[in-house]
């Protein structure tokens, strides 16, 4: 069963978030209290175990959640295979793909320490369908129309 290993947030852009146990997910704007949020399509940021482990291959041995700005941290699903437009069910809470990876401006501290950096190939970004409180455990699931 996929599910939510980590939820994550910043009050400052420019810094790393940090992980709450639950956290509220609001419609046209993401999750209540980070600096993310907004009416835009990159609400909130996932980004799935299985892609921080890759990274940890690498020789990186203190990526812990939040380290790479993600909001969600995930397991059981590849999320960057999913298309744009994928529904997903977090907990009560349900979740459209807006975007996969992104431009990275800025070399981040681990693209510095090892020459590249797993969030702009394979971190994706959702928008919030319908709204509700999510928490570490949640389940996760791709929603079938």
């Amino acid at each position: 069963m996929a599910k939510i290993t980590s939820i994550n947030i910043s009050p400052r852009k420019g810094t790393f978030k940090q992980p709450v146990l639950q956290a509220e997910l609001k419609v046209d704007h993401g999750i209540v209290g980070d600096a993310h949020a907004g009416n835009w399509h990159r609400q909130i940021s996932l980004l799935a175990q299985e892609s921080i482990d890759k990274m940890t291959a690498l020789g990186l041995s203190d990526l812990v959640p939040g380290k790479f700005a993600e909001n969600i941290t995930t397991e059981g699903i590849e999320l960057f295979t999913l298309p744009v437009g994928t529904r997903l069910k977090l907990g009560e809470c349900l979740v459209e793909v807006t975007q996969i990876g992104k431009e990275c401006h800025q070399h981040c501290e681990i693209y510095k320490k090892v020459g590249q950096c797993i969030m702009p190939h394979e971190g994706i970004f959702v928008k919030v369908l319908k709204p509700g409180v999510l928490s570490v455990g949640d389940a996760m699931l791709v929603e079938t129309l």
